[in-house]
C-alpha cells in the first residue's frame, strides 16, 4: 500500500523528473527505471534534481499533464453515467500512471527538436577541427578511459602545448563544446570516446578525425545497453578500423583485447609499450615507482598514481609522446606530474586512516585492480567497501561472484556490502572461497560512509569501489 501511495506524493513529480535527468534524458532508460520500481517515495538518495531549463520545461509539462488527466479522465467518466464525485476519484486515481509516458513521449519530441541546433553545433566543431593543426589521439574502451587521457595529457604537456575536454566530455556534443574553447596553437589534443550503442565509436571517428588511438580494454560495463561482450569489443575497436594502418596501441593485458589484435597493433601493459621496456616496478600508498629500458638508456620514473595496474597506461604514454618528439627527459617530468583523478584510486588521510576513493572505477577491471592494489598493502588493516557493480547484464551474477572470491583471495580483513540486487553474489563468492574476515552489511551507502569513521582506526586502508547511482536502486 505504501507503494502504491507513493505515487499520490506532492515530490512524485519531482522524482520522475530527476530520473529523467539521471537517465540523462534518455527516454527509454527512463521508461525502463519506471518500470522496474515500485515505491517513488525517497528517490534522491545519492544526488538531487537540478532545475536547468530542460528539468523546469519538464516539470511545467508534467503537472500540466497532472492536471489535465484530472479534468479529462473526469469528463470522460462523467459521460459515461457516473456521479461527479466518481469521475473526479478516478481522474485522481488514474493521472499518477499516465504522468511518466507523457514525460516519455514530450522527451522524445524534445529530443528530436534539438536534434538540428545539435547537428550545427557538431558541424562547425568538426569544420574548426579540420583546420586545426594539432595531432589529435583518441581513447576507447569500456574502462579506464579518462585515466588514459588524463596520463597522456600530463605525459606529454611537458614538451607539448596538450589540450583534452575536461571530466567525461565523450559525447559528440560535449567534444563540440571543447571544441569552441580551443585557442588554435594546440600541438596535441587528447580525446575520450564514450560508447553506449554499436556505431557510437565511428560516427565519433567521423567528427574528430583522429590520427592515433588508444584502446584501453573490454568487459562488461554497459553491457546491458550491448547486450553482449562481443557488440561492446566491436563498437570499440571502431576506432582501429578507422584508424586502418595508423598507430593503435592497445591493452595486451585485456584478454578481449587480446582476441582482436592485429600484428600492426602496439601492444602495451605492464612489460612496456613499443620501444619503452619496463624492467621492475613497485607501488604503495606513497605511489608507483618504475625502471624504464628505452633505447638501452635507463629512465627511472616515479608517479603519484596507485596500482601496478597504471604502469602499462604510462608506458604507452611515455612510448607515444617519445614517438612526437619528446625527449626521455621530458617524458620522466611528464609522469613525475601524473597524480590520482578524482575519483580513481584518490587517496586522502584523515586520522591515520587512509580513504582511497574509487567510487567512478565501477567495472570488473576496475574491481579487480584495485582488490589487486590492497593484496599489495602487508602491515594494514584492509576494507573493501561496495554496492557492487551496474549495467553488467546477464552476466551480474558471474561478475559479482568473481568479485568475492578475489576479496577472498586477497585476504582482505573487511568487506562492507549495501543491500541491493547484486551484493548478495559477492557474499556467496566470498563464502565459496571460504572467506575468513567479516563481512559488513548496511541497507544505505551514505549510512556506511558515515558509520566507517567510528570503526576505523589509525593504519587502516579503506578502499570505496563505486558508486550506485539513484536509478539502480
Amino acid at each position: 500500500m505504501k507503494e502504491l501511495l507513493s505515487r499520490y506524493h506532492p515530490r512524485y513529480v519531482r522524482a520522475l523528473i530527476y530520473m529523467m535527468q539521471a537517465n540523462e534524458y534518455y527516454p527509454h532508460e527512463f521508461l525502463a527505471w519506471y518500470h522496474r520500481t515500485s515505491d517513488f517515495s525517497n528517490i534522491e538518495k545519492r544526488k538531487h534534481l537540478v532545475y536547468t531549463p530542460k528539468a523546469v520545461v519538464l516539470s511545467i509539462f508534467a503537472w500540466a499533464s497532472a492536471l489535465w488527466g484530472v479534468v479529462s479522465s473526469t469528463i470522460l467518466v462523467f459521460h459515461i453515467g457516473l456521479p461527479g464525485y466518481a469521475s473526479v476519484l478516478f481522474g485522481v486515481i488514474v493521472t499518477p500512471f499516465i504522468i511518466p509516458y507523457v514525460l516519455f513521449v514530450l522527451m522524445l519530441i524534445l529530443n528530436w527538436a534539438q536534434i538540428p541546433a545539435e547537428l550545427f553545433i557538431i558541424a562547425r566543431a568538426k569544420r574548426v577541427l579540420r583546420r586545426h593543426p594539432a595531432v589529435k589521439i583518441a581513447v576507447a574502451g569500456s574502462y579506464g578511459k579518462t585515466t588514459m587521457r588524463e596520463i597522456v595529457r600530463s605525459v606529454i604537456s611537458n614538451g607539448k602545448r596538450v589540450a583534452a575536454p575536461g571530466g567525461s566530455h565523450n559525447t559528440p556534443l560535449g567534444i563540440a563544446r571543447f571544441i569552441e574553447q580551443l585557442r588554435g596553437d594546440e600541438e596535441v589534443l587528447v580525446f575520450e570516446f564514450g560508447e553506449y550503442y554499436p556505431g557510437d565509436i565511428m560516427r565519433l571517428c567521423k567528427f574528430v578525425e583522429p590520427e592515433w588511438g588508444v584502446i584501453t580494454g573490454v568487459n562488461e560495463a554497459h553491457l546491458e545497453r550491448f547486450g553482449s561482450l562481443d557488440n561492446a569489443a566491436n563498437t570499440i575497436f571502431e576506432l582501429a578500423r578507422y584508424l586502418k594502418d595508423k598507430p593503435v596501441y592497445v591493452n595486451a593485458e585485456n584478454a578481449l583485447v587480446r582476441s582482436h589484435m592485429q600484428p600492426s597493433y602496439i601492444g602495451y601493459g605492464r612489460t612496456g609499450a613499443g620501444n619503452w621496456k619496463v624492467e621492475s616496478a613497485t607501488t604503495s600508498i606513497e605511489g608507483t615507482t618504475i625502471h624504464f629500458s628505452h633505447n638501452d638508456t635507463a629512465v627511472h620514473v616515479h608517479s603519484r598514481l596507485l596500482g601496478l595496474h597504471n604502469v602499462g597506461p604510462m608506458a604507452a604514454a611515455a612510448d607515444i609522446a617519445s614517438r612526437l618528439g619528446l625527449s626521455d627527459e621530458a617524458v620522466q617530468r611528464g609522469i613525475s606530474h601524473t597524480k590520482p583523478f578524482d575519483h580513481r584510486m584518490q587517496p586522502r588521510t584523515d586520522g591515520g586512516v587512509v580513504m582511497i576513493d574509487d567510487s567512478y572505477n565501477g567495472n570488473p577491471d576496475g574491481a579487480r585492480v584495485a582488490i589487486d592494489f590492497l593484496h599489495t598493502l602487508q602491515g594494514h588493516r584492509r576494507w573493501y567497501v561496495t554496492p557492487g557493480l551496474v549495467e553488467t547484464g546477464t552476466r551480474k551474477e558471474e561478475v559479482h561472484k568473481t568479485i568475492g572470491r578475489e576479496l577472498a583471495e586477497a585476504k582482505i580483513e573487511k568487506v562492507v556490502l549495501m543491500h541491493n540486487s547484486v551484493t548478495p553474489f559477492i557474499e556467496q563468492g566470498l563464502k565459496d572461497a571460504g572467506y575468513q574476515g567479516e563481512i559488513i552489511w548496511f541497507h544505505d551507502a551514505l549510512v556506511a560512509f558515515r558509520a566507517l569513521p567510528t570503526m576505523t582506526v589509525s593504519g587502516d586502508v579503506v578502499l570505496i569501489q563505486n558508486d550506485w547511482p539513484d536509478q539502480y536502486f
